[in-house]
């Protein structure tokens, strides 16, 4: 089995994505929804890696996917304010969206399959 980096759900994780697009943002959201939305977003990622580097243990991979599939639904959240409050083109926000909908799926599938994994 490859490393974290051959798992789907971490190459399609949003964290550069976010990274590259909340760099637009205005500068008074510097400490607000641009902490936010990054934070989340790398977590998913995070917790991913961490999950995978730890396996062989079932409960703690099964805690860190879940910690991850949580960070994920935050970073919607995050994508919903920033949309709400014209930080976004309907297009990207769409994209976002969908991307962001595969993740939860792929870690969702991490998680109910975990002997594909561990």
């Amino acid at each position: 089995m490859g490393d974290y980096r051959t798992l789907l759900a971490y190459q399609k994780a949003l964290a550069m994505k976010v990274y590259k697009r909340s760099r637009r943002f205005p500068p008074e959201e510097r400490f607000g929804l641009i902490a936010q939305i990054t934070d989340s977003s790398r977590s998913v990622c995070v917790n991913i890696v961490e999950a995978y580097k730890r396996r062989r243990y079932k409960s703690y991979y099964l805690s860190k996917l879940n910690d991850s599939e949580a960070e994920n639904a935050e970073t919607q959240v995050w994508i919903d304010f920033a949309n709400t409050s014209g930080y976004f083109s309907e297009g990207e926000y769409e994209e976002l969206t969908s991307d962001n909908d595969e993740v939860a799926k792929l870690v969702l599938y991490m998680i109910i399959h975990p002997e594909k994994f561990i």
